[in-house]
């Protein structure tokens, strides 16, 4: 009896970010989670997708800096994360949340 091979590769996100608005719902998802390191991820995929050089080049830091605070072992200052939101072209706004 011959067996059948399953090939797998690895999934990543920024291969399907493919709008503004795949983005958004993205990172939305992430900020309701609430998980600081999902959220410096999902930042890391969407950058990736957006093409890190420029990302890099938009918050005035270095490409090798970026990935590396965006990385799972990364725990960027808040002043980063809002320079790579700012160079993603996000605004972030804050509602109200009612117990």
């Amino acid at each position: 009896m011959k067996k059948n091979k399953i090939s797998t590769s690895l999934w990543d996100a920024s291969e399907h970010l493919e709008t503004d608005e795949d983005v958004i719902m993205y990172l939305e998802a992430a900020l309701e989670d609430g998980d600081p390191a999902l959220i410096t991820a999902v930042l890391g995929d969407i950058a990736r997708a957006k093409g890190m050089a420029q990302i890099a080049e938009k918050a005035g830091m270095g490409r090798t800096s970026l990935y590396k605070a965006l990385s799972p072992e990364g725990h960027p200052e808040f002043a980063t994360v809002l320079k790579v939101i700012n160079a993603l072209g996000i605004k972030l706004q804050a509602t109200s949340v009612k117990p």
